[in-house]
């Protein structure tokens, strides 16, 4: 069934913020590269992030699941955030200057193996990623290694905005499977060729469960282990963690997920990654409602 139509006023809303984001996309992208990164974060985090209310956001979640964090550490927190999610977005319109450090990245970690020993076996391989780092480094970095990697996507509300993220994300590697019944046809087709499949599985999902993350409960998809099994796909957490230059990255590959049950197979992905944002917090997305009960 198509989508009802945008009224007017939403859609009017919509094309102003894409304009203002578009914008500063293009500024941004007048830069070298090595000043553009910083530069878009600074800006996200100092600029829009207090007039969004993301600062607010960051402390409702670290106050939920941290509440003694000393405050110093929560306004570095809501900084650095935002500093991320700034440095994320200007990397993922930067094309080939992006590509190319992606590429440089050095891969660390037991699942690196597991995953040549898929490609070898013609085994398919799903990798479990969440908001953390970039995520599209990973992306970049294996298919650029030879590995037919696609990608499992969420259309933005924003319909203006999408269509040029769409294109950039696209840019950086294709296929892409748009979330819904074709984009899931396309995908269980390419896993049934042996292909490698990228998730991001940290976002609140309320027909999901409720599992453990960072000691309290978040509705959490379990997509991707149902996938793993059903099809006898590799599950693999991988992470792109920027490193202290904010510009390069360390893909870290973890230990293949063992097959059990969907449940206890997602609540250990759920482990690792906090046990990552603990030793990297401020390249979380602690900007969106994680914790968002039914």
């Amino acid at each position: 069934m198509p989508a009802a139509p945008l009224p007017l006023r939403k859609r009017a809303g919509y094309f102003v913020s894409n304009l203002l984001f578009r914008g500063l996309i293009g500024a941004g992208l007048l830069l070298p590269y090595h000043w553009r990164v910083p530069a878009m974060g600074w800006v996200v985090s100092r600029v829009l992030a207090p007039l969004a209310g993301w600062r607010a956001r960051v402390r409702t979640n670290l106050a939920h699941v941290m509440p003694d964090l000393p405050e110093e550490e929560v306004r570095r927190i809501c900084r650095a955030a935002p500093d991320n999610a700034g440095r994320t977005l200007i990397e993922i319109y930067s094309g080939d200057s992006f590509k190319a450090r992606a590429v440089n990245a050095p891969i660390t970690g037991p699942g690196l193996a597991a995953l040549e020993e898929a490609r070898k076996t013609g085994r398919p391989v799903i990798l479990v990623t969440g908001h953390f780092g970039n995520y599209d480094a990973v992306r970049a970095s294996l298919i650029a290694r030879g590995h037919n990697m696609g990608a499992l996507y969420r259309a933005m509300r924003n319909p203006y905005f999408n269509a040029h993220y769409v294109r950039a994300i696209s840019a950086i590697g294709e296929p892409m499977f748009l979330q819904g019944p074709t984009g899931m046809k396309q995908l269980v087709k390419h896993l049934r060729a042996g292909g490698v499949l990228g998730i991001l599985t940290d976002l609140n999902n309320l027909s999901g469960e409720a599992l453990d993350f960072f000691g309290k409960p978040a509705m959490t998809s379990m997509i991707t282990a149902e996938l793993a099994l059903k099809y006898d796909a590799a599950l693999i957490p991988v992470y792109a963690v920027r490193q202290d230059n904010g510009l390069d990255f360390e893909i870290i590959a973890q230990a293949p997920i063992t097959p059990t049950d969907a449940k206890t197979m997602t609540q250990d992905v759920n482990h690792q990654l906090e046990a990552l944002v603990r030793e990297n917090i401020g390249q979380w997305f602690w900007i969106h409602r994680r914790w968002k009960s039914k």
